[in-house]
């Protein structure tokens, strides 16, 4: 093997050769280095996005474990509203006879079980109007009442620990007569 001398020209010329190549790798170190940046971006929204799923999840499965009974609880107050209806009846006739009274104890055992597991009558007579908790079925003058209270209640309503489980059906008032 010989050795040739490197003359200025022939560096020169290497010279004027490796630029392109080496202007090409730069380009595509900074392409790929935008690439990376892109994809640890997605990354991390995906990480982020993970993390939200994870919590309303979470979230969700406390929600329905808390408000399981609901269905339950609304089958039983149209219970309770018939059996009271039933009492009104009987109390007509006689409030000391023995079915009265036992049928007494069992409707209070019912409104025992149903306070225990979170439901709460809404008490709306006397109470200003709050379309949130009362359903108005009618209005009525009154020279007593004022204007926008419920005078009777039709229906009672119930909340099933903070929520709205149904509505009192009420009569309000449309205040004095003209």
């Amino acid at each position: 093997m010989k050795k040739t001398p490197v003359t200025d020209s022939d560096k020169t010329k290497a010279h004027e050769n490796g630029a392109p190549e080496q202007n090409d790798a730069q380009d595509e170190m900074a392409s790929m280095q935008a690439d990376l940046d892109r994809f640890r971006d997605l990354a991390m929204r995906s990480q982020a996005d993970f993390e939200n799923y994870k919590k309303r999840c979470a979230r969700e499965k406390e929600e329905a474990i808390k408000y399981a009974n609901k269905s339950l609880l609304e089958k039983l107050i149209s219970i309770v509203d018939h059996f009271e209806l039933g009492l009104e009846a009987a109390r007509d006739e006689s409030e000391k006879s023995p079915i009265y009274s036992g049928m007494s104890l069992v409707l209070k055992q019912l409104k025992d079980f149903l306070a225990e597991n979170g439901l709460q009558p809404i008490e709306a007579v006397g109470q200003k109007f709050d379309p949130n908790l009362h359903e108005a079925i009618g209005h009525e003058s009154s020279a007593e009442v004022p204007e926008e209270t419920v005078i009777r209640q039709t229906r009672r309503g119930y909340r099933f620990k903070d929520r709205l489980l149904r509505p009192s059906a009420v009569v309000v008032s449309s205040g004095s007569p003209k």
